[in-house]
């Protein structure tokens, strides 16, 4: 993913919020020798004081072979995306018909190291974790290996730990633009007012009086 300065995250705090709220990406792993890369789209809880990110996936999988042999993933999540057109981005001095077309969108991938994890009481602390997140409201029975409803059926899964290495983050909301441009987009965007449209104006209005950016962390 190419980021540009003007696209970067103004701090951490910035994605960690950003991904906080989004918890379903496209995990991907290599695939073998001359073949195309293993994407599995998923729920995920990620946890930031541990630097890790929690998911389960069906014993038949085929990822399971491919981490074996490598286990470094990515995992990748795009939102808030829309589409600009030409004029809208045309700078002050050029003609409407002038402008480039483009996509607004934010994205966090995630480099990780896989842990797979089988051992019966480890799987469903994991799946707990991921319940806690996802259904905090509770409603269901305990996991817990060995017990019903749900012991007998962790055979059939495998858990997944992704430790983070590193982090890559992207906001493109027109940074690169002048200010003037850049309220001309956030205005015809609430005029618009599609899919993606309010969310993509609220990044562009916060990025513009954010601080100066600086690269990402964990």
């Amino acid at each position: 993913m190419l980021i540009h300065p003007w696209d970067g995250p103004t701090d951490d705090t910035e994605w960690q919020q950003w991904l906080a709220a989004h918890d379903f990406g496209q995990l991907a792993a290599n695939g073998p020798a001359g073949e195309a890369p293993l994407v599995q789209p998923l729920h995920f809880a990620y946890d930031p004081a541990r630097r890790e990110a929690v998911t389960h996936l069906a014993r038949p999988h085929p990822i399971w072979r491919a981490l074996a042999d490598n286990p470094t993933v990515l995992l990748s999540v795009v939102d808030d995306y829309t589409f600009i057109p030409g004029p809208w981005q045309a700078a002050e001095d050029q003609p409407p018909e002038h402008g480039v077309p483009t996509s607004f969108y934010a994205a966090v991938q995630l480099t990780c190291t896989a842990h797979i994890v089988d051992e019966p009481t480890a799987k469903a602390a994991l799946l707990a974790r991921q319940m806690a997140h996802f259904q905090p409201e509770g409603g269901s029975a305990p996991v817990a290996a060995g017990e019903e409803p749900y012991g007998r059926q962790l055979s059939g899964i495998r858990g997944l730990r992704l430790e983070v290495r590193e982090v890559r983050a992207k906001f493109k909301y027109g940074g690169k633009r002048t200010t003037a441009v850049q309220q001309r987009i956030s205005e015809r965007l609430a005029v618009r007012d599609a899919p993606g449209d309010a969310a993509a104006r609220a990044h562009q209005q916060r990025r513009l009086t954010a601080a100066p950016t600086t690269p990402p962390g964990l």
